[in-house]
């Protein structure tokens, strides 16, 4: 019997988790579960990796079961606010998974993609929403979405949220929200907006705080590998070859670098896939989903993929660039040793980057081990010139342009040794005297 049973757990909720290989609820799980069955505001303190998101979402379930409120058309009785497009798809997929044969249903709203699907789910009527703030507000002033039945409300990470600038569109939410509510607040980290956020929606609340951010996962081999700016490219296909890898997140801090290194290793004859902001979510999703099936072994990202995407199987983070904000460090190299198993974190550092490193060091009081590298040739990568496009003529409209660039029609050999102009040709040459 799983020890999810001793948390109040229904058999069906219990069953479905044993089928998902659940059995030992992990720190946060076993504290935060009967708190939030209780009725309690929570404020959890957790990075990626510590099952922050079943921490919530099973007790969440679990109260629906026993709920009272009747389902009606858009008008969730939970909502949950997630950072990123993928984060609600993935909590979207647990809920459905946790919630197997039992009647909760769910529905992911998020942006970059056409709306009519989801609006359609909430006519169907779902008890939880999962949804990032811009396309949850857009759903809202259409008058397809009602907030006013909300009785659980979840921000979940709550610093990346402020990362991204959506403080502002959150504040908004929660003025359209009932004043009489649960509510939850997560986060990796608590800087001081965060605090003062959690201090202005939380009413008595029960904090939970496990694994500080400060702390990575001790079955992961970190080094630093020191080069300069221009051998990037080539330290990367140094260490995709040597490596043993079975699946390997890339990091960089700019979109044009993602793509620019998914080119680059398709010049050299190794398939990856680039996920970011500029994607569109069809392309993000097949993206995740090739990697997750291993029928790409490099998925290549910038920050949006640092959090909230749990793929089995991780075995290398390699830091192209280091992250701006130290703390982001902790979160990349989280998407790897997950489940307790082993994983290798392979920074790459430049001179401009010898700041951001040190940061890095104080914050998880590691001292790395580094070596060097020497690029050889000067191989570095260069984004090939677009090649210029003509534009062939309308045929017909311009006899004389199309003779004119069609070399092989302005002479042709008669059989009598004579040659043939061809008439295109020969008028516009009369044009020219």
């Amino acid at each position: 019997m799983s020890d999810f049973k001793n948390l109040g757990l229904s058999d069906q909720l219990t069953q479905n988790l044993v089928e998902l290989n659940y059995v030992t609820p992990t720190p946060i799980q076993a504290e935060a579960i009967p708190l939030i069955l209780k009725g309690h505001d929570v404020l959890g303190i957790a990075q990626t990796g510590t099952g922050k998101s079943a921490a919530f979402l099973l007790p969440i379930i679990q109260n629906l079961l026993t709920s009272s409120r009747e389902v009606r058309k858009a008008e969730p009785l939970v909502l949950i606010l997630a950072p990123t497009r993928e984060l609600c798809s993935q909590l979207d997929e647990a809920i459905t998974a946790y919630a197997k044969k039992l009647s909760v249903r769910s529905c992911a709203i998020y942006g970059g993609v056409d709306q009519e699907g989801q609006v359609k789910r909430l006519q169907e009527g779902v008890e939880i929403v999962v949804a990032t703030p811009g396309r949850l507000l857009d759903l809202v002033e259409q008058k397809l979405l009602r907030l006013a039945r909300v009785e659980t409300f979840i921000l979940d990470e709550a610093d990346r949220m402020l990362d991204m600038g959506f403080i502002d569109d959150i504040k908004v939410i929660l003025e359209k929200l009932p004043e009489r509510k649960q509510t939850m607040l997560f986060s990796a980290t608590m800087p001081r907006e965060i605090q003062v956020l959690a201090s202005s929606i939380l009413s008595d609340p029960k904090t939970v705080e496990v694994t500080p951010v400060s702390s990575v996962a001790k079955n992961i081999e970190q080094k630093v590998i020191f080069c300069k700016k221009a051998d990037k490219f080539q330290l990367l296909k140094k260490i995709l070859k040597e490596e043993e890898i079975e699946l390997a997140l890339v990091f960089t801090k700019t979109k044009n670098i993602a793509d620019n290194i998914v080119e680059y290793l398709a010049q050299n004859r190794r398939a990856s896939r680039a996920i970011h902001g500029d994607k569109s979510q069809e392309e993000r999703e097949r993206a995740i989903l090739h990697f997750k099936e291993k029928i790409v072994k490099i998925l290549v990202a910038t920050d949006i993929a640092s959090r909230g995407i749990d793929i089995d199987g991780v075995s290398h983070v390699i830091n192209f660039d280091l992250p701006l904000e130290p703390e982001s460090y902790v979160h990349r190299i989280g998407r790897t040793a997950r489940a307790g198993k082993t994983g290798v974190a392979i920074s790459f550092c430049d001179d401009e980057e010898k700041q951001s490193l040190e940061k890095i060091q104080k914050l998880i009081s590691i001292k790395f081990k580094t070596e060097k590298f020497q690029g050889g040739g000067g191989e570095s990568f260069k984004v090939k010139p677009v090649a210029k496009k003509t534009t062939a003529p309308t045929p017909g409209k311009s006899q004389e342009k199309n003779a004119w660039l069609d070399h092989s029609k302005r002479q042709t050999l008669q059989s009598d040794g004579s040659k043939r102009v061809h008439p295109g040709f020969k008028n516009a040459k009369k044009k020219k005297r």
